[in-house]
């Protein structure tokens, strides 16, 4: 169906005027004439209707250089047609690679922002698993320096221990001197024995009170003894969960760097894709450049030549 009016009566009379100045009657040209509008289809239908109308008209009004004038330029409209539509499949072929090419090209960027990304997290993590590692370390350094104390401590505690010891043997003494002490007065004395007695009962009675203050305080400090000797244990405990801490911290890390350099070598294989992709789509823009260099050279050679008869 004709676009824009045209019609038969249109292209006749658009043929008779470039066959009235002396020129092929070609498609361009009645194209041309007709303010460029119209199918080249329709015109070309239109055209070899005419065509045929007039040779079953009078088959001798025309020279056979006329006839072979129009056949050629008829020829050379379908080559031009033909052409065209070859450089347009191939150049809607090449469009659709080329978009094709561009979307792995940016399904690549777009990988490789995600890796890259990724890295960045992963390195984020590793300097968070060194953190608290130095952190850990600290720790441990810390709970040796205050196991160290506590054990200095308790030995402390033990020579205090045993100097209580020494007073109680040397309170004991006392008291057993005391007691052959007063024997003695007793033979020496019954009045003084008795006074003695009592001045001795008083001895023994604050002797024995300072013994069991003195025993009183060895409980108390045996059981600070036992309490540090506990708290000695939890520090060792939580010294040992310390260590294992750390060796499987330790071993997260390293796990963590095994990945990061898998996802590195991950990213260098896909910048190498990308710069074949890159490589490739150069190589698509050359050979797009070469088919429209030849599609010029067809246009070029398809070009009707003109006589004037």
């Amino acid at each position: 169906m004709a676009r824009g009016g045209i019609n038969k009566a249109v292209v006749q009379k658009a043929r008779t005027a470039i066959l009235a100045r002396g020129e092929h009657p070609s498609i361009d040209a009645v194209r041309i004439e007709l303010g460029n509008t119209g199918s080249k289809t329709t015109i070309h239908r239109y055209l070899k209707e005419l065509d045929a109308a007039e040779q079953g008209q009078g088959g001798a009004v025309f020279t056979l250089s006329e006839q072979l004038s129009h056949l050629v330029g008829q020829l050379a409209d379908q080559l031009q047609d033909e052409a065209q539509a070859a450089v347009a499949g191939e150049r809607e072929q090449l469009a659709r690679e080329r978009q094709g090419y561009l979307a792995q090209v940016r399904e690549a960027e777009s990988r490789i922002q995600q890796l890259e990304g990724h890295t960045t997290s992963l390195a984020e993590q590793l300097q968070a698993l060194q953190a608290a590692q130095q952190e850990a370390q600290q720790l441990r350094q810390q709970t040796e320096v205050e196991n160290a104390r506590l054990l200095q401590a308790n030995r402390d505690l033990e020579a205090r221990v045993q100097d209580r010891d020494e007073q109680i043997r040397s309170l004991e003494n006392k008291h057993q001197h005391a007691r052959e002490a007063l024997e003695h007065y007793r033979q020496a004395s019954k009045e003084q024995r008795e006074q003695e007695q009592r001045r001795h009962e008083t001895q023994t009675q604050q002797l024995q009170l300072e013994l069991r203050q003195l025993r009183q305080t060895l409980i108390v400090k045996q059981d600070e003894l036992t309490q540090l000797n506990r708290d000695n244990a939890r520090l060792h405990t939580e010294a040992r969960q310390h260590q294992k801490e750390q060796h499987s911290q330790q071993r997260l890390l390293e796990q963590k760097s095994q990945e990061l350099a898998a996802l590195q070598s991950q990213l260098s294989t896909e910048k190498t894709a990308n710069m074949l992709l890159e490589q490739r789509h150069q190589d698509l823009q050359k050979k797009l450049k070469s088919v429209n260099r030849s599609k010029a050279r067809q246009q070029a050679a398809a070009t009707p030549v003109h006589r004037n008869e």
